[in-house]
C-alpha cells in the first residue's frame, strides 16, 4: 500500500506544484531570504543496534547459497506474460538452484528422520544399536567417555546460540510488527507535513517580492544620497580643489591686508624710533666729547684719546627712513577686501552641494512612474499563484491520505492478531528445541556429577543412571519433533531467502527500478512509462530510478519529474519586460546643472585685482636688508661696559663724573630705546617675509585658479552628462539587481527545493526496505538461521548422546576379568560368553564388594 500511496503522491503533485529553493541566500545588497523548511521524523533505514551482525550472518549464508545477480531477464519475461514454465524452467532452476539444494536437504531430512527413528527404535528393541544393557570395558573407555562428553557439550552450546538467534529473531519480528503502527503514523504525519508546507512555501517565495519591493523602493526614495551622492562625489575632485583654492585665496588676501598693516605700522613706529635714538646718541655724544676738552685729560692723554676715537660708533645703523611706505598697496587690498570672496566660495560650494536634492527634484515623476511599474510586477506575479490551484490539490490529497491511514489502520489488528499466532507457533518451536538441549544438559550434568572413578558399568549410582536416562529422552525427543522443527525451517528458508534476493537486494541496488524503467514494459506504446503517466509525453526520459534517486537526495518534485516539459518556470517568473521598462524610463533621466556657478564674475574680477594691488612689486629685499641691520653701529651695552672700564682708571674728579654719568646715560638709551626698536624690527621682518612669500608666483596662481575654475564649471556646464549617464545606469542597474537576484532566487527554489520530495521515498524505503525487509525478512532470516543450526546440529548431539549414555546409565552385564591382565574366563557358569551377571546368581561382584570394603 506504502508504494501505492508514494506513486499517487507523485501523480497528485506532478501538475501542480512547483518546487525548489536554498534554505538561506544572502546577496551583497543585503537581501536576505530564509525559504521555510519542513522538518521530518521518518528514517528511511531501520537501525537494529548492537545485533545487526547477526542479520548480517544470514545474508552471508544467502549470498554463499544464492550468489546469482538478479535474473532481470526472467522477470522481464513474467512482466511480459512471455514465460513458458516448459521452455524457461532452467532459467529459474539455474537461479534457485542454491535454494532448492537446500530446501531439498531439508526434505530429506524430514524424510529420513522418523525412518530413521523407527528403525532406531526397532533395533534397539532387538538389543541392538546400543539396546543391549551390555557394556564391555575398553582401555580407551574412560577417554571416550570425555571425548564424547566435550563434543556433545560444544554441540549442545553450537544448538543454545541457534536457539538464542531464534529466540531473539522472534522477538524482534513481534516488536518491529508492533511498531509498524508508529512507523505508519509517522509516513503519514511526514507526508501531511509535506503537503502542507509546500503551499507555504510557494506562498513564502511570491511573497518575498514584497521584500523585494519594499528594498527597491527604499533605494527610490533615498535617490538624493544614492544617485544624487555618487555624481556629487563623482565631481569632487574636479570641483572641490578649485573652491579651496579659491577659499585658500580669501585666506591668503585677509592675511596678506594683515601683514601689510603691520608693517606700515611698524615703519611709522621705527621712523618715529629711529630719530628719537637718532638725537640721543647726538646728546650723548657732543656730551662725552665736551668731557674730553677737561684739563684732566691732558693729565691722561692716552685715554682720553681712545675714548675720543669710539665716538664714532655713536651713530644709527640702518637708514629705515630711505623705504618706502606700503601705504598704497594697503588701500589697493583694503579695496579688494569689501568684495567678500570668502563668501562667494562658500556660494559655490553651497551650490555643487545641492547637486542631491537636484537630482531628487528633478527625478519626481520618473520615480514615481517606477513605483507604478514594480506594483504591477508584483500583480503579475501573485497572478501566477492564483492559475496553479495547489489548496485544491493538497485537499484533495490530503483526504486521501486520511482515508489511506485509516484503511491500514483497519488492517493493524487483524495483522497483530495473527502476528500474535506466529509468535506463539514460532515460540513453541524454540521452546522444544529448549527442551532438547535441556534433556542433554541435564544428562551431561547428572552423568559428570554422578561419576564415580571405581564404579563398574553395573555398579553405577542413580544420579549418573539418571544421566544416561536424560540422554535418551533427549534423543528419543530428537527422532520425535526434528523433522517438525525442519520444516517449519524449510518454509522459513525458501519463503525468506526468495524475498531477501528477489526484492529487498534488488531494491536496495535499484535493479528493481530498471526492471521497471525498461521502454515499453509496462505499457507497450510508452517509451518511458512514468513520462507517460506524468507529463503524457512518453518520450521525455523520465525514469523510476531517476525520480526515487532525486527524492532520495531531497530534490524538488519540479525537478525530480522534470516539470518544466509541461510547465516552464520561466514563463510565469519572467520579469525582463518590467524591467527593461524601467530602464527606458531611466534612460529618459535629463538633470540640468546649468545654474551651479561655483564663482561669479565678482570673485573672478577680485582675484584679479588682488593681483593688481602691487604687493608682488615692493622691494622686499631692500626691506629685509635694512630691518635685518641692528640699530646702532655698534652695541651699546658693550661699549657703556668698555667706557665704564676706561673711566675707572681714571682719578677722581669732574672727568670721571662726567664720563660715569654719560654711561649711565647709554644705558638707560640702550634699554629704553635700543631694545624696543630691536624687537620692532624683527616684527617688521616677520611680516616682510609674509609678504614676499604671499606675492611670490602669485599671478602664476590666480591665473592657476582661473584656468581650474573654468575647465570645472565648463565641466559642469558641458560634459557632466557623462557622469550623470553612467552613475544613473549604476543606480538603475541596482534596482534592477534586486529584482533579477528575486528571480533568479525564487526560479532556483521553485526548482530545486519547494516541495522536496525526500517524504515520497521515504514512504516508499519505510514500506520495502524497512518494514518488509527489516522488519519482517532480516527476523525471519536470522529465525530459520538460528533454528535450522540448531535442528542440524541434533543429529550429531542424538548420536554422541547414544554413545555417551552406554557411559552413564547401569548396566545389566559387564565384562569379568581373572587377573590384572584382563584375560577373560572361559567358563560358562557365568553366563554365555564370558558375561557375569549378579542379579541371576545373587553372589556379590568381588570388585564392588572390596571397594565398598576398602572406602569403609
Amino acid at each position: 500500500m506504502a508504494p501505492v500511496l508514494g506513486c499517487l503522491l507523485l501523480l497528485g503533485l506532478s501538475g501542480n506544484i512547483l518546487a525548489r529553493a536554498p534554505p538561506s541566500t544572502r546577496n551583497p545588497n543585503g537581501l536576505r531570504f530564509n525559504l521555510p523548511v519542513a522538518h521530518y521524523e521518518t528514517s528511511s533505514s531501520a537501525d537494529w543496534g548492537p545485533i545487526t551482525p547477526l542479520f548480517g550472518l544470514a545474508h552471508a549464508f544467502l549470498h554463499v547459497v544464492q550468489p546469482h545477480d538478479f535474473p532481470e531477464a526472467t522477470v522481464r519475461k513474467l512482466i511480459y506474460n512471455k514465460f513458458d514454465i516448459f521452455s524457461d524452467y532452467k532459467e529459474v532452476v539455474h537461479y534457485e538452484i542454491g535454494l532448492i539444494v537446500c530446501a531439498s536437504l531439508g526434505l530429506l531430512f524430514v524424510v529420513l528422520m522418523p525412518l530413521v527413528g523407527c528403525c532406531f527404535c526397532l533395533c534397539r528393541c532387538c538389543n541392538n544399536c546400543g539396546g543391549e544393557m551390555h557394556q564391555r570395558q575398553k582401555k580407551n573407555g574412560p577417554f571416550l567417555k570425555k571425548a564424547f562428553a566435550l563434543s556433545l557439550l560444544g554441540l549442545c552450546i553450537l544448538i543454545s546460540i541457534g536457539i538464542a538467534y531464534g529466540f531473539l529473531a522472534n522477538q524482534q519480528l513481534r516488536t518491529r510488527i508492533r511498531g509498524a503502527r508508529a512507523l505508519v503514523g509517522s509516513n503519514m504525519k511526514d507526508l501531511r507535513t509535506f503537503l502542507n508546507e509546500t503551499p507555504v512555501q510557494i506562498h513564502y517565495v511570491l511573497n518575498q517580492y514584497n521584500t523585494t519591493k519594499e528594498r527597491a523602493v527604499l533605494d527610490l526614495n533615498n535617490i538624493k544620497p544614492l544617485l544624487g551622492g555618487q555624481i556629487h562625489h563623482r565631481l569632487k575632485p574636479k570641483v572641490v580643489p578649485v573652491l579651496e583654492d579659491i577659499r585658500t585665496m580669501a585666506t591668503v588676501i585677509r592675511e596678506t591686508q594683515v601683514a601689510l598693516v603691520k608693517v606700515n605700522s611698524t615703519l611709522d613706529e621705527l621712523r618715529n624710533r629711529a630719530g628719537e635714538l637718532s638725537a640721543n646718541l647726538s646728546d650723548i655724544k657732543s656730551h662725552l666729547e665736551r668731557s674730553l676738552h677737561h684739563a684732566s685729560c691732558s693729565q691722561n692723554p692716552e685715554i682720553c684719546d681712545s675714548i675720543r676715537q669710539s665716538l664714532s660708533q655713536l651713530e644709527m645703523g640702518n637708514n629705515l627712513k630711505q623705504l618706502p611706505s606700503v601705504k598704497d598697496q594697503l588701500d589697493s587690498v583694503n579695496k579688494v577686501l569689501r568684495t567678500d570672496l570668502a563668501g562667494l566660495a562658500q556660494q559655490g560650494y553651497k551650490s555643487f552641494n545641492d547637486i542631491p536634492e537636484m537630482v531628487q527634484n528633478q527625478t519626481t515623476d520618473i520615480i514615481s512612474d517606477i513605483r507604478t511599474v514594480l506594483d504591477s510586477i508584483g500583480s503579475s506575479l501573485s497572478n501566477v499563484i492564483n492559475h496553479v490551484p495547489i489548496q485544491e490539490v493538497v485537499s484533495n490529497i490530503t483526504g486521501y491520505i486520511n482515508d489511506t491511514e485509516a484503511y491500514i489502520g483497519s488492517y493493524f489488528y487483524t495483522l497483530e492478531k495473527y502476528e500474535s499466532y506466529r509468535w506463539l507457533g514460532c515460540l513453541v518451536v524454540c521452546c522444544l528445541l529448549t527442551l532438547i538441549v535441556t534433556f542433554y544438559y541435564l544428562g551431561l550434568l547428572c552423568g559428570t556429577c554422578g561419576y564415580h572413578r571405581h564404579a563398574t558399568p553395573t555398579t553405577r549410582g542413580c544420579v549418573s543412571n539418571t544421566g544416561g536416562i536424560f540422554l535418551m529422552v533427549g534423543v528419543g525427543l530428537s527422532f520425535l519433533l526434528c523433522w517438525v522443527l525442519m520444516i517449519v525451517v524449510v518454509l522459513t528458508f525458501f519463503v525468506g531467502g526468495n524475498v531477501e534476493k528477489l526484492v529487498c537486494e534488488p531494491y536496495q541496488n535499484r535493479k528493481l527500478f530498471q526492471i521497471l524503467d525498461t521502454p515499453y514494459l509496462l505499457n507497450e506504446d510508452w517509451e518511458y512509462f512514468l513520462a507517460g503517466l506524468l507529463l503524457q509525453r512518453p518520450s521525455i526520459n523520465l525514469t523510476f530510478e531517476k525520480v526515487y534517486s532525486n527524492c532520495k537526495e531531497n530534490k524538488g518534485i519540479y525537478t525530480s519529474l522534470q516539470l518544466e516539459k509541461r510547465f516552464n518556470i520561466d514563463e510565469h517568473l519572467n520579469i525582463q519586460k518590467y524591467t527593461e521598462d524601467v530602464n527606458n524610463r531611466f534612460n529618459e533621466l535629463n538633470i540640468d546643472f546649468g545654474n551651479i556657478v561655483l564663482l561669479n564674475d565678482e570673485g573672478r574680477q577680485n582675484l584679479g585685482d588682488f593681483v593688481a594691488t602691487g604687493i608682488n612689486q615692493i622691494n622686499y629685499t631692500a626691506y629685509l636688508i635694512e630691518a635685518s641691520k641692528p640699530p646702532t653701529k655698534m652695541n651699546l651695552l658693550s661699549f657703556a661696559e668698555n667706557l665704564d672700564r676706561t673711566a675707572s682708571q681714571l682719578p677722581q674728579g669732574t672727568l670721571r663724573d662726567s664720563l660715569m654719568e654719560s654711561v649711565q646715560s647709554i644705558k638707560a638709551v640702550y634699554l629704553h630705546q635700543v631694545i624696543p626698536l630691536e624687537r620692532s624690527m624683527s616684527t617688521l621682518y616677520q611680516n616682510l617675509k609674509t609678504l614676499e612669500g604671499t606675492s611670490s608666483g602669485l599671478e602664476a596662481r590666480v591665473r592657476e585658479i582661473t584656468v581650474s575654475l573654468d575647465s570645472a564649471q565648463d565641466f559642469i556646464q558641458h560634459n557632466v552628462s557623462s557622469i550623470v549617464i553612467d552613475e544613473s545606469q549604476a543606480y538603475l542597474n541596482t534596482i534592477i539587481q534586486y529584482f533579477e537576484q528575486y528571480v533568479q532566487w525564487a526560479k532556483d527554489s521553485i526548482t530545486r527545493k519547494i516541495a522536496a520530495c525526500r517524504p515520497l521515498a521515504t514512504v516508499l524505503d519505510s514500506a520495502v526496505d524497512v518494514f518488509l525487509c527489516s522488519y519482517v525478512v532480516d527476523p525471519m532470516n536470522l529465525f530459520w538461521f538460528g533454528v535450522g543450526k540448531a535442528t542440524m546440529l541434533l543429529l550429531p548431539a542424538l548420536i554422541l548422546a547414544v554413545k555417551l549414555a552406554k557411559y552413564y546409565r547401569r548396566m545389566e552385564s559387564e565384562d569379568v576379568y581373572e587377573d590384572v591382565e584382563t584375560v577373560p574366563m572361559k567358563n560358562l557358569e557365568y553366563g554365555n560368553n564370558g558375561y557375569h551377571k549378579d542379579h541371576l546368581y545373587g553372589i556379590p561382584n568381588p570388585f564392588m564388594t572390596s571397594s565398598m570394603v576398602h572406602d569403609s
